[in-house]
């Protein structure tokens, strides 16, 4: 008797991209953040992965990946295009015991997390994960995996002077299915579909 080949297994999430002129103002701040910080306590995310995350999936089967195209396009094409812009930086969980370093991303009208939570519908059959209790609107700068009392001294300094630091806006027309693959030399991102709010999805 044949076995049947495992299925495909993809890491995807879900995410609003940035343009480049806001990931190039946002990689300027980093930059900055990096010359606080010459112990290396720190993995720095790259200005091409810069995104908004508005679900991380996990684990998907190749197979199941058009039907969760669908099921997003259907709540995404309720919901308008977002003024935004990222402006300041912060903390996660919190400035005295940082795990993440962001700069944050808002909208006016007060959609982001509308669309946030049309993902988590969306998505809820595509992962066992669950939503946070609060959604911040952010671009991941960096992941802190040991921080000096100094260190984090100054990077809190630097983040007090960036409070009120416009990095860009936009209006973000789309979201992205992205696939991320590990390695060695860290992840590797592929958009797989980008779905249009309002509109019908372009498959990649």
């Amino acid at each position: 008797m044949n076995e049947s080949a495992p299925a495909e297994m993809l890491r995807l999430f879900i995410a609003l991209p940035a343009p480049e002129a806001v990931k190039a103002e946002i990689e300027r701040a980093q930059t900055e953040l990096k010359k606080a910080s010459p112990d290396r306590g720190i993995r720095w995310t790259k200005r091409e992965q810069f995104h908004v995350t508005l679900k991380f999936l996990g684990d998907v089967s190749a197979s199941r990946v058009t039907t969760l195209n669908e099921s997003v396009r259907s709540y995404c094409q309720k919901l308008p295009g977002l003024g935004l812009c990222a402006k300041g930086i912060g903390f996660f969980p919190s400035e005295r015991k940082p795990r993440v370093i962001w700069a944050g991303t808002h909208d006016q009208a007060g959609l982001l997390p509308k669309l946030y939570e049309a993902i988590q519908v969306a998505t809820c059959e595509f992962t066992a994960g669950t939503a946070a209790e609060k959604f911040t609107g952010h671009i991941t700068l960096g992941r802190v995996k040991n921080l000096s009392q100094a260190t984090g001294k100054k990077l809190r300094g630097l983040a007090a002077g960036m409070k009120e630091r416009l990095f860009g806006e936009w209006t973000g027309e789309h979201v992205e299915i992205v696939q991320s693959e590990l390695s060695s030399s860290g992840a590797r991102y592929t958009v797989l579909a980008k779905i249009a709010l309002g509109e019908e999805s372009e498959t990649i």
